[in-house]
């Protein structure tokens, strides 16, 4: 289906405002040359508004929206316990771990491995990091991308993901972490708007123009067992969510990854002007993700009433633009690119973050700040071409990708949850105690994987998590080591949050508690 010349006017409007101002907000003063503190971190700079939108554009890519509606089409509500366990994540990552990162004063995740513990272990997590960020994750926005562009113009999957790559150089490339993290305002503007208008228009439809509330009646009467949060044991995905584990369990491990040790998403929060203000802006984010739901899952829903043909469930979100009216399609066609272009533009800065501060920089450490942030620029465009080569051969074959997602990172979160918790707040960890944690992450749960298939994932998670606190502690006990020459101190850092800190975080606890009340 084609888009009218008006929803191409708003597109293309769209694209050439955010180009034209992310060169404006990156722009340096007279006699300053940008350095690698400007083009990774922002120049710490960013604002507790433009830390909380960053965190939630680069987390709502692609692979959330075109993802996540598809496994709302297949498996129901229970998906959304992604965003809404999130946003207590949030507030944890907030409280404890950010006050010990902004204390380092790092660049990357790595660079905290090497100061609490060695080289080889900075190494080893850069290393793995680059893999999953330029294969799973940089390949998974952009053929979800070029997905959703097929579906709703039908231009070709190998051209859609040509101008997606292309759309997030113009505008993130020479700009680095400012370009993206400014612009993303914008972005989150218009993917929460743009998002509501279609959860809004699918729901009306539903009621026959009746208004949302009849429409949303009469999508939970109609599909009933689309609105169970918590699935039992015969529900044919519980092998993706297993009941009650999604809410004491594994989910807490990759969230606790994701939001608190992952370099793509806490890097904006390092570049924050300060501890307040980062901590205001994932404050921010948590309410944000209590509403992403709505944006992203609702619409995956509807469409098993609305569209109850698909081919595959990843087609439910693009199906569902299709119905929108002319001039709207456009503004919610603008908001899915904004998804896609902020995750491809986040991923690339984070990738050439990694690979220049913690590998090039160690073989390389006596260059200018202006080779480094070529090489970081050269490192961005280089990791979207690769990935653009690899994106059909790796996802191709999936029908749920954000699955796919979740059960490779799988097998890694665990151990680095592990060696990064007992790194901050346990002084006996030793190096061979955390090379323990992150190696025995993927030997156990390949082996649980295949010699106990019939554990879910997210349960295979937590018990893999457990086994890598515990061999690293029996290592340490071992090895009868004291404390690490390197441990944290963490008597001069300031877990103490102020009052509305406090109140927002009791105030996410609550509406979780109602949500799951009401849909248990």
């Amino acid at each position: 289906m084609q888009l009218s010349t008006i929803d191409i006017s708003v597109f293309i409007i769209y694209v050439f405002a955010l180009i034209g101002i992310a060169y404006l907000v990156s722009r340096e003063k007279a006699g300053h040359e940008k350095d690698t503190k400007d083009y990774f971190l922002a120049g710490n700079s960013l604002p507790w508004w433009a830390i909380g939108a960053s965190l939630i554009a680069a987390n709502i890519s692609a692979e959330q929206i075109i993802g996540m509606s598809g496994s709302g089409y297949a498996i129901g509500l229970a998906i959304a316990s992604y965003e809404w366990m999130s946003a207590l994540t949030l507030i944890i990552v907030g409280k404890y771990f950010l006050p010990v990162f902004l204390k380092r004063g790092i660049y990357t995740m790595p660079q905290f491995l090497e100061q609490r513990f060695d080289h080889r272990v900075r190494t080893i997590l850069a290393v793995f990091w680059l893999g999953v960020y330029v294969f799973v994750n940089l390949t998974s926005i952009l053929w979800l991308g070029a997905l959703a562009i097929n579906t709703v113009t039908g231009i070709d999957m190998l051209y859609g993901m040509l101008f997606l790559g292309a759309f997030s150089a113009a505008y993130s490339l020479y700009g680095g972490l400012k370009a993206v993290a400014f612009t993303d305002i914008i972005q989150v503007v218009i993917l929460v708007g743009g998002g509501l208008i279609l959860s809004y228009i699918c729901l009306d439809l539903i009621s026959d123009g009746a208004g949302i509330m009849v429409g949303f009646g009469a999508l939970m009467d109609q599909a009933p067992e689309k609105f169970d949060m918590i699935l039992d044991k015969d529900n044919p995905h519980y092998m993706s969510l297993p009941g009650i584990s999604v809410l004491v369990g594994g989910m807490w491990i990759m969230n606790l990854s994701y939001w608190g040790f992952n370099q793509y998403i806490i890097q904006r929060t390092l570049a924050a002007k300060s501890l307040e203000e980062g901590q205001r802006g994932i404050v921010f984010a948590a309410y944000l993700k209590l509403l992403m739901p709505i944006i992203v899952v609702l619409p995956g829903i509807a469409a098993v009433i609305l569209a109850p043909q698909l081919e595959r469930p990843d087609q439910a979100y693009p199906t569902m633009m299709q119905l929108m009216p002319v001039g709207i399609k456009g503004l919610v066609f603008a908001a899915l690119v904004a998804a896609i272009v902020s995750s491809l533009g986040s991923m690339t800065n984070s990738i050439a973050t990694i690979f220049t501060m913690d590998l090039y920089s160690f073989h390389r450490p006596n260059e200018s700040q202006a080779h480094y942030v070529r090489v970081g620029r050269m490192v961005s465009f280089s990791a979207l071409i690769i990935a653009l080569i690899c994106a059909k051969p790796l996802l191709g074959s999936f029908d749920q990708a954000f699955q796919y997602i979740q059960e490779f990172t799988g097998f890694f979160t665990p151990g680095i949850v592990a060696l990064f918790l007992l790194g901050m707040f346990w002084k006996r960890t030793t190096v061979n105690a955390a090379l323990v944690a992150a190696i025995g992450s993927a030997v156990l749960s390949l082996a649980f994987k295949l010699l106990w298939p019939e554990l879910p994932f997210i349960d295979r998670v937590g018990l893999v998590f457990i086994l890598c606190m515990v061999l690293p502690i029996l290592t340490v006990l071992i090895q009868s080591a004291g404390e690490h020459e390197n441990a944290v101190d963490l008597s001069d850092i300031r877990f103490a949050t102020d009052r509305s800190f406090n109140l927002a975080g009791i105030g996410v606890a609550i509406v979780l508690t109602a949500f799951y009340t009401a849909w248990w």
